[in-house]
């Protein structure tokens, strides 16, 4: 027992001067958590200066954005699974995440390799989990975006934001930038201020937040353009059956980014796999004409999203992602409650003769 003691107490004390040592050894870190460096200041962290701290895993395990089903995009993204494990040369495992917290606490954690990362949360992986963004899909040579636009049903009395006050308006979840952090600075200069107006009701994601606005559980909704396009071009809903009150400037499209202790090698190697792939027809229909995945800087690509995050009072730190995360399982722990009451509420199947 007291060697037991004394080797957690040198455990303890070893990583405590580990972490000094790095502080210590770190001459810039930014806005980045303590665990990383940014010395060459590109606004990502840097890979471990200790080669002996370089990931090298026999199986890498990736994830997309929890913006619509996950396992929607097991399928949708197999070809690109396939390409990658032949490229890289290592087997892959594709894991459905359901929430953006947990995407980015698993690669925090160093149990997601790599991943597509929401554009709001995008900020939160680099600052917190050491992701850096190296891709977005796109078009030929050109990195395509989205709007965040503000949808109605097309039978609805709505003409413009302002008409709803006091409505039922749908966010998505508190780290989205175009389901809660865009509208929160964009909306008000249309004559409608979020929390003051309307109470946002936090849908879980886009596509759920477009059915609602269909079956009429909300008024209005916030949501991603690229989402809604999609839903529309698989047959989930018809355009035709919503109106578009409002448009906003194009924000950049969801992130690819690895961790930053891949081994610089191993790292290298997928991001040539990633610019080599070229999306099948199912894919290019899926995603709205892309066909490729293109080089990208957080540095600039992301300082439209950054400059909202910072303009509505959620910047990318450590308070405002416990602040996000607490509300974003809050939200999920209401809409379980009701999906329950919904189904203890359905009439019971008649008993078979």
């Amino acid at each position: 027992m007291r060697f037991a003691f004394r080797a957690a107490v040198l455990v303890v004390s070893s990583l405590s001067a580990a972490a000094a040592w790095a502080q210590d050894t770190c001459s810039n870190r930014g806005q980045l958590d303590t665990l990383y460096c940014d010395e060459n200041r590109d606004l990502v962290a840097d890979a471990p200066k200790d080669a002996a701290r370089w990931r090298d895993p026999s199986t890498l395990v990736w994830a997309y954005t929890p913006v619509e089903d996950p396992a929607v995009y097991a399928n949708v993204f197999k070809p690109l699974t396939d390409h990658l494990q032949r490229c890289v040369g290592k087997r892959l495992v594709y894991f459905p995440v359901q929430s953006n917290s947990a995407q980015i606490e698993a690669m925090r954690s160093g149990r997601l390799h790599f991943g597509g990362f929401s554009t709001g949360p995008t900020g939160f992986a680099v600052n917190l989990a050491g992701a850096v963004p190296f891709a977005a899909k796109g078009l030929g040579n050109q990195v395509r975006g989205y709007n965040l636009i503000a949808i109605v049903k097309s039978s609805s009395p709505y003409q413009k934001l302002s008409d709803l006050k006091g409505r039922k308006v749908a966010h998505t979840s508190p780290s989205s930038n175009s389901g809660n952090l865009a509208p929160r600075v964009l909306f008000p200069e249309q004559g409608l201020k979020v929390d003051d107006d309307y109470k946002p009701l936090m849908s879980g994601g886009h596509d759920k937040s477009v059915l609602g606005v269909v079956s009429g559980d909300y008024d209005m909704a916030a949501v991603a353009s690229d989402v809604f396009d999609r839903m529309a071009t698989r047959g989930t809903i018809k355009a035709e059956d919503f109106r578009v009150l409002y448009r906003s400037p194009v924000f950049p499209t969801s992130s690819f980014a690895h961790a930053h202790d891949l081994k610089p090698e191993l790292a290298a190697k997928l991001k040539e796999c990633y610019y080599s792939f070229r999306f099948t027809p199912e894919m290019t229909k899926e995603f709205n004409g892309d066909d490729r995945f293109l080089p990208i800087s957080y540095q600039k690509d992301w300082a439209v999203v950054r400059d909202v995050a910072e303009r509505s009072g959620t910047p990318y730190n450590k308070a405002a992602y416990d602040a996000e995360s607490k509300r974003e399982a809050e939200a999920q722990a209401r809409r379980q409650q009701q999906q329950q009451q919904q189904q203890q509420q359905q009439p019971a199947a008649p008993a078979r003769p």
